[in-house]
């Protein structure tokens, strides 16, 4: 069988429309081209790809099966094609970013700032995600660069360390008796506590660490954003558990202490995921080297 991939791209033309006639014109080729290429496809096979309706074709089994697989080349194929065309130069292109809304927040915007001033042509694409979603979003070609806390442990990404961050305990002025103290876990949690949401890498992390130790941290309030951590805790709903960098303003002012606890709190590391063996673009490099 010659030119393989010119069969395949008309096969899954055929298998996105559902159509000869529109397979042929988004390929700009004539009808018969496009059924004699078929065919070609199911001989060397041996498998029948298609059945023919009223209404156009629809794929068989074995023929659902083959597009499965011709579709992930098809979107690597279009990734590669974009990422040829931001090589030309910095002046145009794209930079798309994965991660949460408080690595965003907190920690990339000055990043993003100083990048956005000195590449003034590269657009900025920022996709809000868990860290699940940010590793599909790379897996699926819809972002470059993914930000996440590790550890990240997956075969096809490669994960570059960046900033070391420390979490801890804070609380406002309604529990200032703590201000000082060193705090036992069984006295902490006779507080209420405020967590961040169950799907996290920082709540995985604090359960963790009680559970090494005997107790069941049980939240009073969870909530899904830092900046509610933040506030809950400033209004004297409860002790809340962040990451120090990201209240390092509130702890100067003095809207915020730190609860100290006995025993010693993980730290956790940020880190940049690429896709394995894929080469990033001009314009997703220089975002690394300015962040390292």
């Amino acid at each position: 069988m010659t030119n393989n991939y010119e069969l395949y791209k008309v096969f899954y033309w055929a298998a996105k429309t559902g159509s000869l006639t529109q397979a042929a014109k988004a390929l700009y080729v004539t009808q018969p081209s496009v059924s004699h290429a078929i065919k070609q496809l199911e001989d060397s096979f041996g498998l029948t790809l298609f059945y023919r309706t009223s209404k156009g074709v629809s794929l068989t089994q074995e023929g659902a099966v083959l597009y499965s697989y011709i579709e992930q080349s098809q979107i690597l194929i279009t990734v590669a094609e974009e990422k040829m065309a931001a090589l030309k130069h910095l002046g145009s292109g794209e930079l798309r970013i994965g991660g949460s809304d408080s690595l965003f927040k907190h920690y990339l915007l000055p990043y993003l700032e100083e990048y956005h001033q000195k590449y003034p042509g590269i657009k900025l694409h920022l996709n809000h995600g868990t860290t699940p979603e940010t590793i599909s979003f790379l897996k699926e070609g819809r972002i470059d660069v993914g930000v996440v806390r590790m550890p990240v442990v997956d075969d096809q990404l490669d994960v570059m360390r960046g900033i070391t961050l420390q979490d801890c305990f804070v609380a406002g002025e309604h529990y200032k008796e703590l201000k000082g103290a060193v705090l036992s876990m069984e006295l902490l949690l006779q507080y209420p506590i405020i967590l961040f949401s169950r799907n996290s890498r920082v709540r995985m992390a604090i359960t963790e660490l009680f559970q090494s130790y005997g107790y069941e941290i049980k939240p009073e309030i969870e909530v899904g954003s830092v900046d509610l951590l933040i506030e809950f805790a400033r209004k004297g709903l409860g002790i809340s558990y962040v990451t120090r960098e990201f209240v390092s303003k509130e702890l100067e002012e003095g809207s915020l202490f730190e609860v100290q606890l006995d025993v010693k709190l993980p730290p956790s590391q940020v880190g940049f995921m690429t896709m394995r063996n894929m080469p990033l673009s001009i314009a997703s490099s220089k975002f690394i080297e300015l962040v390292q």
